[in-house]
């Protein structure tokens, strides 16, 4: 079979203006700039084989991309020139240093429904769980500064806090209604103002950083809220550009945080050896060591989390005993950034509560997760109804039919508004420990199961 002629590509290199020669020696100076060795043989010959339809392979697509968008001064994405696929780049590809290109690719097929479906049914990838070596994050910094702008708009400090202040906003609403409410907007956000804002150019290293930080928080919400509407792969792939932002921003304990929710979702998906090895990452050096109290407090009680998933009960009680005291040292009056606002007694306790179980204590982990349903403040609606859920489902462990009844129904009561995949998984849940108990006309068990075939519209 012949080759398909690229015509994307065709068209974007014809929009440049130069020769193949000449674009081929431009591909050859960024490449060195990405210390991609292998690619400073390209010349012309290349070119005309890529328009021709050739494979483009390894991190050549990167490099041309980012070839083109210097020459037209604005982001050419992979799928602008023919090299996107269906779906976002192979989990492999994605700890990549073309983050702009990355972030804006992501966020095209995020709000692509067909695009997403697809990606929706791809799988949760270990492989991609592997992180680059420290000297990689490390030089993070340093890749960042020399990126080029691609546009001129010079980046303000009020930028920067625009962005933030959006963070809050859409950080706020998942913890009230769940990821699923308002993620349209917080993508399209995402993928418009704030890639424009780091294509520009920044007056000062500090408004770099700045700026980049902002966007790895967004970035960090988009994986969030994709994690709790049960959309795996696509979280995982947000979690790593955040994760890569934050490091090109030198927020240290931003990054941790990211991992650490990467932590959590490795846990929630039965991985709980990457699960450990995602929350020591978080706790490395400076992750940890600069982090506020509270913060610390968070990654200390997700290591515990996978710990306890894999068995390891020693060491996760340590880590247990080690979340307590950092958040005890937490003060309100500490500078501490608006992502840990949600992170109190009452989230302590759930996550405590949810190793214990993990580790077969049930009457410790119902103790835990009465005290988090107790200390728990009514704008966490979502976390709420997930703690209930969890609460009844250790009662119904331990044969308190009743109790788990009448608690499930509070979680029923809490879900009212909540748009949220782990809101909804804890109800499938319900239904199959309620399954014993259906055929019992008239009890509590058969007007809950009920009231959960309504919620999940089953027939």
């Amino acid at each position: 079979m012949g080759r398909t002629r690229n015509t994307r590509l065709e068209g974007v290199v014809q929009e440049l203006g130069l020769s193949q020669r000449q674009l081929a020696a431009r591909f050859r100076v960024i490449a060195a700039e990405h210390g991609a060795t292998e690619l400073q043989n390209v010349a012309q010959p290349y070119i005309a084989r890529w328009i021709a339809g050739a494979s483009v392979e390894g991190r050549a697509p990167y490099i041309l991309a980012e070839t083109l968008s210097r020459g037209l001064g604005r982001l050419v994405t992979l799928a602008d020139i023919g090299l996107g696929t269906d779906t976002e780049p192979e989990p492999q590809a994605a700890w990549s240093d073309n983050t702009l290109t990355t972030l804006v690719t992501l966020g095209s097929t995020d709000m692509d429904k067909d695009r997403r479906r697809l990606l929706a049914t791809s799988v949760y990838s270990v492989a991609a769980l592997a992180l680059p070596e420290d000297q990689w994050f490390e030089r993070a910094m340093d890749r960042a500064r020399m990126r080029r702008p691609l546009s001129g708009y010079v980046v303000t400090v009020q930028d920067v806090e625009d962005v933030r202040e959006m963070a809050a906003i859409f950080s706020r609403r998942d913890q009230k209604r769940g990821g699923r409410a308002g993620r349209t907007a917080l993508v399209a956000y995402l993928r418009t103002d704030v890639a424009d804002l780091l294509s520009g150019r920044f007056p000062s290293e500090d408004i770099r950083r700045g700026m980049t930080s902002a966007a790895a928080e967004l970035a960090y919400l988009a994986g969030w809220t994709a994690f709790d509407g049960g959309e795996h792969p696509l979280a995982q792939r947000w979690l790593t550009i955040a994760t890569n932002l934050a490091e090109e921003a030198g927020d240290a304990p931003l990054a941790g945080h990211v991992l650490r929710a990467m932590a959590h979702q490795a846990v929630d998906l039965g991985k709980p050896q990457e699960a450990v090895r995602l929350a020591e990452a978080s706790l490395s050096s400076r992750r940890y060591a600069q982090a506020c109290w509270r913060e610390r407090s968070l990654f200390s009680v997700v290591h515990a989390r996978g710990l306890a998933a894999a068995g390891e009960k020693k060491a996760a009680v340590s880590a247990l005993l080690q979340a307590e005291r950092d958040l005890s040292r937490a003060d309100t009056a500490e500078d501490e950034p608006n992502r840990v606002f949600f992170f109190a007694e009452a989230s302590l306790a759930h996550e405590t509560a949810a190793a214990l179980r993990d580790l077969g204590d049930l009457k410790g982990a119902e103790k835990q997760f009465r005290h988090s349903v107790r200390t728990r403040r009514s704008q966490f609606q979502r976390t709420h109804s997930v703690t209930l859920g969890y609460l009844g489902a250790v009662q119904v462990q331990q044969g308190q039919l009743e109790a788990a009844c009448d608690t499930w129904g509070q979680a029923l009561d809490a879900m009212t508004g909540v748009q949220s995949g782990r809101a909804r998984e804890t109800v499938v849940q319900m239904r199959r420990a309620l399954s014993p108990f259906r055929n019992r006309q008239g009890g509590p068990a058969a007007e809950l199961d009920a009231r959960t075939r309504a919620m999940l519209n089953v027939g």
